[in-house]
Protein backbone atom coordinates (compact mmCIF):
# COMPACT_ATOMS: atom_id res chain seq x y z
CA UNK A 1 0.00 0.00 0.00
CA UNK A 2 2.70 2.56 -1.02
CA UNK A 3 2.71 5.56 -3.47
CA UNK A 4 -0.23 6.15 -5.78
CA UNK A 5 -2.10 3.51 -4.39
CA UNK A 6 -1.92 4.94 -1.08
CA UNK A 7 -2.53 8.36 -2.30
CA UNK A 8 -6.13 6.78 -4.35
CA UNK A 9 -7.08 4.91 -1.32
CA UNK A 10 -6.82 8.05 1.04
CA UNK A 11 -8.53 10.33 -1.63
CA UNK A 12 -11.84 7.78 -0.87
CA UNK A 13 -11.89 8.26 2.19
CA UNK A 14 -10.35 5.20 3.67
CA UNK A 15 -7.41 4.99 5.98
CA UNK A 16 -4.99 2.86 7.74
CA UNK A 17 -5.48 0.16 10.19
CA UNK A 18 -2.68 -2.19 11.15
CA UNK A 19 -1.50 -3.57 7.70
CA UNK A 20 -4.98 -2.82 5.78
CA UNK A 21 -7.19 0.21 4.95
CA UNK A 22 -10.81 0.89 6.44
CA UNK A 23 -13.46 2.95 6.59
CA UNK A 24 -16.77 4.39 9.24
CA UNK A 25 -19.05 6.85 9.22
CA UNK A 26 -20.18 6.87 12.71
CA UNK A 27 -18.73 6.40 16.31
CA UNK A 28 -20.92 5.64 19.37
CA UNK A 29 -19.98 8.14 22.16
CA UNK A 30 -22.28 7.82 25.43
CA UNK A 31 -24.97 6.12 23.65
CA UNK A 32 -24.99 8.58 21.67
CA UNK A 33 -24.34 7.94 17.10
CA UNK A 34 -21.54 10.70 15.87
CA UNK A 35 -20.86 11.05 12.41
CA UNK A 36 -16.96 11.11 11.46
CA UNK A 37 -15.25 13.91 9.00
CA UNK A 38 -12.24 12.63 7.35
CA UNK A 39 -10.07 15.28 6.78
CA UNK A 40 -7.56 16.15 4.56
CA UNK A 41 -4.71 18.90 4.69
CA UNK A 42 -4.09 20.54 1.21
CA UNK A 43 -0.33 21.32 1.62
CA UNK A 44 0.12 24.35 -0.70
CA UNK A 45 -2.53 26.49 0.82
CA UNK A 46 -0.96 26.19 4.22
CA UNK A 47 -0.17 29.55 6.03
CA UNK A 48 1.04 29.49 9.30
CA UNK A 49 -0.67 32.04 11.63
CA UNK A 50 0.72 33.39 15.77
CA UNK A 51 -0.15 29.93 17.19
CA UNK A 52 1.40 27.76 14.77
CA UNK A 53 4.80 30.23 14.50
CA UNK A 54 4.53 30.52 18.29
CA UNK A 55 4.12 26.71 18.79
CA UNK A 56 7.23 25.94 16.42
CA UNK A 57 9.55 28.85 18.54
CA UNK A 58 8.73 27.58 21.71
CA UNK A 59 9.80 23.73 20.43
CA UNK A 60 13.08 24.85 18.92
CA UNK A 61 15.20 24.12 21.33
CA UNK A 62 14.57 20.49 20.45
CA UNK A 63 16.26 18.11 18.16
CA UNK A 64 14.00 16.67 15.23
CA UNK A 65 14.89 13.95 13.08
CA UNK A 66 12.45 12.26 10.36
CA UNK A 67 13.47 8.55 8.91
CA UNK A 68 12.15 5.44 8.46
CA UNK A 69 10.52 3.69 11.13
CA UNK A 70 11.77 1.32 12.87
CA UNK A 71 9.75 0.27 15.83
CA UNK A 72 12.07 0.20 19.12
CA UNK A 73 12.16 -0.59 22.89
CA UNK A 74 12.16 3.13 23.24
CA UNK A 75 9.34 4.06 21.54
CA UNK A 76 7.76 1.28 22.58
CA UNK A 77 8.32 2.70 26.50
CA UNK A 78 7.42 6.04 25.64
CA UNK A 79 4.13 4.67 24.23
CA UNK A 80 3.58 2.69 26.99
CA UNK A 81 3.83 6.13 29.72
CA UNK A 82 1.98 8.24 27.28
CA UNK A 83 -0.98 5.31 27.17
CA UNK A 84 -1.34 5.41 31.10
CA UNK A 85 -1.73 9.25 30.75
CA UNK A 86 -3.70 9.71 28.40
CA UNK A 87 -8.11 9.90 28.95
CA UNK A 88 -9.30 7.91 26.49
CA UNK A 89 -8.85 3.85 24.75
CA UNK A 90 -6.13 3.76 23.38
CA UNK A 91 -4.23 0.75 21.39
CA UNK A 92 -2.29 -1.24 23.39
CA UNK A 93 0.74 -0.55 21.67
CA UNK A 94 2.41 0.72 18.32
CA UNK A 95 3.24 -3.02 17.09
CA UNK A 96 -0.35 -3.03 17.49
CA UNK A 97 -1.82 -0.33 16.11
CA UNK A 98 0.59 -0.63 13.05
CA UNK A 99 1.56 -4.54 12.65
CA UNK A 100 -0.99 -6.47 14.66
CA UNK A 101 1.52 -9.30 14.58
CA UNK A 102 2.31 -9.16 11.01
CA UNK A 103 6.00 -9.61 10.08
CA UNK A 104 5.49 -7.40 6.98
CA UNK A 105 5.08 -3.66 6.78
CA UNK A 106 3.23 -2.85 3.49
CA UNK A 107 3.30 0.63 4.08
CA UNK A 108 6.08 3.39 3.31
CA UNK A 109 6.38 4.30 7.28
CA UNK A 110 8.07 7.44 8.48
CA UNK A 111 8.58 8.78 11.72
CA UNK A 112 8.97 11.82 13.50
CA UNK A 113 11.45 11.56 16.79
CA UNK A 114 11.64 14.42 19.00
CA UNK A 115 14.64 14.52 21.52
CA UNK A 116 15.71 16.60 24.25
CA UNK A 117 19.21 16.22 24.17
CA UNK A 118 19.42 12.59 24.59
CA UNK A 119 15.87 11.66 25.67
CA UNK A 120 12.97 10.65 23.38
CA UNK A 121 10.09 12.87 23.88
CA UNK A 122 8.22 12.50 21.38
CA UNK A 123 7.17 9.88 18.47
CA UNK A 124 4.33 10.66 14.94
CA UNK A 125 4.43 8.29 12.60
CA UNK A 126 2.90 8.83 9.02
CA UNK A 127 2.93 6.65 5.80
CA UNK A 128 3.66 8.26 2.35
CA UNK A 129 2.23 8.09 -0.84
CA UNK A 130 3.39 9.31 -3.89
CA UNK A 131 1.67 13.22 -3.46
CA UNK A 132 -0.03 12.05 0.14
CA UNK A 133 1.14 11.22 3.79
CA UNK A 134 -1.75 10.17 6.20
CA UNK A 135 -0.78 10.74 10.07
CA UNK A 136 -1.19 7.31 11.79
CA UNK A 137 0.00 7.90 15.64
CA UNK A 138 1.47 10.50 17.39
CA UNK A 139 2.40 10.11 21.10
CA UNK A 140 4.70 11.71 23.54
CA UNK A 141 6.29 12.33 27.38
CA UNK A 142 3.53 13.40 29.32
CA UNK A 143 6.54 15.46 31.11
CA UNK A 144 6.02 17.53 28.88
CA UNK A 145 2.23 17.96 28.00
CA UNK A 146 2.81 21.72 28.08
CA UNK A 147 4.88 21.63 25.28
CA UNK A 148 1.76 21.14 23.33
CA UNK A 149 3.87 18.02 21.26
CA UNK A 150 0.79 16.03 19.74
CA UNK A 151 0.24 19.27 17.55
CA UNK A 152 4.05 20.03 17.43
CA UNK A 153 4.28 16.69 15.38
CA UNK A 154 1.72 17.84 12.97
CA UNK A 155 3.61 20.97 12.20
CA UNK A 156 6.64 18.90 11.49
CA UNK A 157 4.43 16.43 8.80
CA UNK A 158 3.40 19.42 7.08
CA UNK A 159 6.75 21.09 6.57
CA UNK A 160 8.12 17.76 6.05
CA UNK A 161 5.47 16.83 3.37
CA UNK A 162 5.61 20.11 1.57
CA UNK A 163 9.71 20.01 1.46
CA UNK A 164 9.05 16.87 -0.67
CA UNK A 165 6.84 18.80 -2.82
CA UNK A 166 3.38 16.34 -1.71
CA UNK A 167 -0.31 17.42 -2.25
CA UNK A 168 -2.01 16.45 0.75
CA UNK A 169 -1.83 15.49 4.52
CA UNK A 170 -4.54 13.54 5.80
CA UNK A 171 -4.70 13.62 10.03
CA UNK A 172 -7.84 11.28 10.23
CA UNK A 173 -11.45 12.52 11.51
CA UNK A 174 -13.11 15.07 13.32
CA UNK A 175 -16.37 13.97 15.10
CA UNK A 176 -19.85 16.13 15.51
CA UNK A 177 -20.98 16.72 18.59
CA UNK A 178 -17.72 15.71 20.31
CA UNK A 179 -14.65 18.17 20.49
CA UNK A 180 -12.13 16.10 21.66
CA UNK A 181 -10.72 15.25 17.90
CA UNK A 182 -10.48 18.70 16.96
CA UNK A 183 -6.99 19.40 17.21
CA UNK A 184 -6.74 17.75 14.12
CA UNK A 185 -7.81 21.46 12.51
CA UNK A 186 -4.86 23.45 14.66
CA UNK A 187 -2.37 23.78 11.45
CA UNK A 188 -4.71 25.40 9.12
CA UNK A 189 -8.17 25.40 9.13
CA UNK A 190 -8.37 27.38 5.79
CA UNK A 191 -6.30 24.67 3.98
CA UNK A 192 -8.50 21.94 5.37
CA UNK A 193 -10.76 20.10 3.60
CA UNK A 194 -13.82 17.67 4.48
CA UNK A 195 -14.86 14.28 2.73
CA UNK A 196 -18.38 13.91 1.28
CA UNK A 197 -18.91 10.28 1.93
CA UNK A 198 -22.44 10.49 -0.37
CA UNK A 199 -20.85 12.44 -3.41
CA UNK A 200 -17.35 11.17 -2.64
CA UNK A 201 -16.03 14.84 -2.86
CA UNK A 202 -13.51 16.81 -1.12
CA UNK A 203 -15.10 20.16 0.26
CA UNK A 204 -13.82 23.27 1.73
CA UNK A 205 -14.01 22.74 5.88
CA UNK A 206 -16.64 24.98 7.52
CA UNK A 207 -18.57 24.10 10.57
CA UNK A 208 -21.46 25.01 8.58
CA UNK A 209 -20.91 21.72 6.04
CA UNK A 210 -19.65 19.53 8.88
CA UNK A 211 -23.48 20.18 10.66
CA UNK A 212 -25.09 19.76 6.87
CA UNK A 213 -22.83 16.53 6.17
CA UNK A 214 -23.72 15.25 10.12
CA UNK A 215 -28.01 15.68 8.96
CA UNK A 216 -27.05 13.92 5.92
CA UNK A 217 -25.56 11.25 7.18
CA UNK A 218 -28.36 10.69 10.32
CA UNK A 219 -31.09 10.87 7.47
CA UNK A 220 -29.33 8.61 5.78
CA UNK A 221 -29.26 5.93 8.42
Amino acid sequence: MKGDKLDMWLDLGYFRMHQDVFTCRYLMIDDMICPIHWLRIVLPNVDYKAKQRSLLRSNARFQVTIKPFILTDEAEALYARYKIAVDFDAPESVEFWLMNGSDTNIFDTYAVEVRDENRLIAVGIFDKGEKSIAGIMNFYDPAYRKHSLGKYLMLQKIDYARQQQMLYYYPGYVVSYYAKFDYKLFPCEAATEVFDDMTADWLPFSRETVNALAIGMLNDM
